[in-house]
């Protein structure tokens, strides 16, 4: 059972983020807020996000899984103006959700939870180098990148104490580096790997509006992304596997 509303903006918050890397996926309903953990269909991305009740203005709630559409829902959302309350109504074991945003009112068949990959386990690998950064810094450089390549370096140089980016193409390259006074802390200890710009650059949207992003980063291994959404209510991991250099 679920029954609640809140602001039109921060559950479009919180579809951006999923929809950044899954078309669908299994969300968990309980007592305290609605939550999911998902891999794309590459297994290359992982994301486990969570929307706690007190985002909500009203919630009421029992322990359930739904399964839903995430770019049917976004398309849906796309629909509400800022300041619209959105209210989901789910009666139990319900294979329709009622949805109403902006004057429209939409019945959902969910999905079948069984034909939904099941959740991920999140990896434990130690990344020991740390950069605290504004999502709009780093949703630019993102951009910048992407003009020269499809794949970006992201790493820690300790010496200088910077975290830097390079791109390279064809024929093109870029870089951009920045140091202690532009970011908000940095672990300065040795890191870099290689990552697909194509996944960064959906990620960086959703990080755009955040003040705050924590970013974890080793040497050739994965890169981690937290930061929270929904005014504080709601909270984001991404996983983002390694590319290989070529030598």
């Amino acid at each position: 059972m679920l029954k609640a509303t809140i602001d039109a903006d921060m559950f479009r918050e919180f579809i951006d983020a999923i929809s950044a890397l899954v078309p669908e996926c299994r969300l968990h309903v309980d007592e305290d807020g609605i939550s999911t953990r998902a891999v794309d269909t590459a297994n290359v991305a992982m994301i486990g996000i969570e929307l706690k009740k007190e985002a909500f203005d009203s919630y009421k709630a029992t322990k359930s899984q739904l399964g839903i559409d995430i770019s049917k829902m976004k398309n849906i959302f796309g629909m509400a103006g800022k300041g619209d309350l959105i209210s989901l109504e789910l009666a139990d074991n319900a294979q329709k959700m009622s949805i109403s945003a902006h004057g429209y009112h939409y019945s959902i068949t969910l999905l079948d939870t069984n034909t939904i990959r099941k959740d991920p386990n999140p990896p434990t690998i130690n990344l020991p180098g740390k950069i605290v950064i504004t999502g709009d810094d780093f949703n630019n450089a993102m951009k910048a990148a992407a003009v020269i390549s499809d794949k970006i370096a992201l790493g820690i140089n300790p010496k200088e104490q910077t975290f830097y980016l390079i791109a390279e193409g064809d024929t093109d390259n870029i870089r951009r580096e920045f140091g202690k006074d532009e970011l908000k802390s940095l672990t300065a200890v040795e890191a870099r790997s290689l990552f697909s710009l194509d996944y960064l650059k959906d990620m960086g949207k959703v990080m755009s509006k955040a003040s705050e992003v924590e970013i974890y980063l080793g040497i050739d291994h994965p890169v981690r992304f937290s930061f929270v959404i929904a005014g504080g209510s709601g909270h984001v991991e991404y996983l983002l596997a390694p590319r290989i250099e070529a030598d």
